[in-house]
């Protein structure tokens, strides 16, 4: 094995020690959750240790190119890089920490559909129920709650046909999406179940379903059901309606930081609403490696491609799915939101995981896979760094 320079060596413990604005309990998070995780005694520090290295490089590239945001990297369970760049909010200078909660945007559809999986597994609800079940006067046929959570309704995007037929001031809420969907019968995209079409409105209708199995506010029952049991202290779903105080919240912008405003679409939680950190997201996707919240054959599932088409680019129950040739699946969402982009990686095979966050619209997600090759190297990359070491 190549030894690193002592110098790198000593500037990725300082990188480790410093990128938390925590406490020194934070930084140890990741060695808490997967003591006894076999996974974990994959862990290399010393192969870890210059990955550290080239992920602080890469960050203090992308910040002088305007990124504004949080980010934390994990392989084997284990935390390798989580820092903070850029602030909260520009006006009043608040600097980001990894413990500022950012809007999820579309990255909050897994909590949607994990909720659905609890009340699955409870016995509230089937997959293969209709909407009629919930909503009997729905006027789809031919829904069930499995084609909302894999996109494949078919129903038109609520953002677009509440434009039309709301005063676009007032806050809707995911009951004023269904009352406007059974008046007034927007046109669907397809036929249930014959595409893949994402869909904002599939997983409002979800939560809306939530709702009504449960007994209980979709926020209030992921809070309950998820956040607590997690630890995830500085997670939230905001609703406009609501106003919920978030604390340490990131403002969203605009490239130019012209600052965003929440519109009356904020009150439609499901599809996006959820506020989080990357160290409380982190608490989540090690919980995804446990029978904490569900049990494994239910876990499975959501990782498995729904669909026959696309092979390469698919979707399980909250997550998208990409099957590289010849590579490991890569399973991961991203979303934006009123200036807010956010992505996930969950690697099932190695327990690694990346977790980007950002308040300013500037192309972020766009480097992802730059990311993914300093934390898993192809063979081409490998085969490059041999030879050039020889």
């Amino acid at each position: 094995m190549m030894r690193l320079p002592i110098f790198v060596l000593i500037l990725s413990v300082v990188l480790l020690s410093c990128n938390s604005s925590g406490s020194e309990k934070n930084a140890l998070l990741a060695d808490t959750l997967v003591e006894n995780d076999s996974i974990a005694l994959l862990f290399d520090a010393e192969a870890a240790a210059k990955k550290t290295y080239q992920f602080d490089t890469f960050f203090q590239t992308m910040t002088r190119s305007g990124f504004n945001g949080a980010v934390l990297v994990a392989e084997y369970g284990h935390v390798i890089y989580q820092k903070a760049f850029g602030y909260a909010d520009f006006s009043k200078k608040d600097t980001l920490t990894t413990q500022t909660a950012f809007q999820l945007a579309s990255v909050s559809k897994q909590f949607t559909a994990m909720a659905v999986m609890i009340l699955k597994e409870k016995g509230k609800l089937r997959y293969e129920d209709s909407v009629q079940r919930f909503y009997p006067n729905f006027p789809y046929h031919g829904i069930t709650v499995r084609q909302l959570l894999t996109h494949r309704s078919g129903l038109p995007n609520y953002t677009y046909f509440c434009d039309k037929h709301t005063d676009r001031k007032t806050p809707i809420s995911n009951q004023s999406v269904v009352d406007l969907l059974i008046q007034h019968k927007p046109d669907v995209y397809y036929p249930p179940n014959t595409h893949f079409d994402y869909s904002n409105t599939g997983y409002c209708l979800l939560a809306a379903i939530v709702e009504k199995a449960s007994g209980m506010p979709f926020e209030n029952f992921v809070q309950a059901n998820i956040f607590k049991p997690l630890a995830m202290n500085h997670s939230v779903i905001y609703n406009k309606a609501k106003e919920p105080v978030i604390a340490n919240k990131a403002v969203g912008y605009t490239a130019g930081r012209r600052r965003y405003d929440n519109t009356y679409l904020d009150g439609v939680v499901g599809d996006k609403g959820v506020y989080s950190t990357v160290e409380d997201l982190f608490k989540w996707d090690m919980a995804l490696y446990s029978k904490k919240l569900v049990k494994q054959k239910t876990l499975d599932e959501a990782f498995t491609p729904a669909h026959k088409e696309p092979k390469e680019n698919n979707y399980g129950f909250g997550w998208r799915i990409r099957t590289p040739k010849d590579s490991e699946p890569i399973i991961f969402h991203g979303g934006w939101w009123q200036g807010y982009n956010a992505y996930l990686m969950h690697g099932r095979k190695d327990h690694s995981t990346i977790i980007l966050l950002s308040n300013v619209t500037n192309g972020s997600l766009h480097r992802i896979k730059e990311l993914q090759e300093i934390l898993h190297p192809s063979k081409a990359t490998a085969t490059a760094v041999l030879t050039k070491n020889k």
